[in-house]
């Protein structure tokens, strides 16, 4: 039996596609949307964020953002999924932010109303508009 092992490839900003932002400004967004009470439960399809460097291994994108595509992996790693919710912060995608807008009770007219307001362009002024919207109306028992 033959074994293929895969080199592993880091994330090139100059070549790569990135699937979502990577600035600063997200994960700080992120981070205050993880204090405010934003509930979320890690699996697999989630981007996180290490900002005390728990994971010991490198991360293949920017500023130590991972992806979730094994999370026994991560389970190896942190032991349980509350240790993982405590050290990582989750970096819902723009689809991911928008069904949570919904949980919210937030319309689509509304959300498309503020951001057209807002003047966002791009999908990272758009991903960063949204989770402002998020910080604004998480609900005062999530805090």
């Amino acid at each position: 039996m033959t074994v293929i092992y895969m080199k592993s490839t880091r994330f090139d900003d100059h070549q790569d596609y990135a699937p979502i932002p990577f600035d600063q400004e997200i994960c700080q967004l992120a981070l205050q949307l993880k204090k405010k009470g934003l509930k979320w439960h890690p699996h697999v399809g989630c981007f996180v964020w290490d900002p005390e460097e728990y994971i010991p291994v490198p991360s293949p994108f920017p500023q130590r953002i991972y992806f979730i595509l094994n999370l026994n992996h991560f389970l190896k790693i942190f032991k349980s999924i509350d240790k993982m919710i405590e050290y990582l912060v989750w970096l819902p995608t723009w689809h991911q932010a928008r069904l949570i807008c919904h949980e919210l009770g937030l319309s689509r007219e509304l959300i498309f109303k503020e951001s057209e307001d807002s003047g966002t362009i791009t999908v990272e002024e758009e991903t960063i508009f949204l989770y402002k919207l998020l910080l604004k109306n998480l609900k005062k028992d999530q805090d």
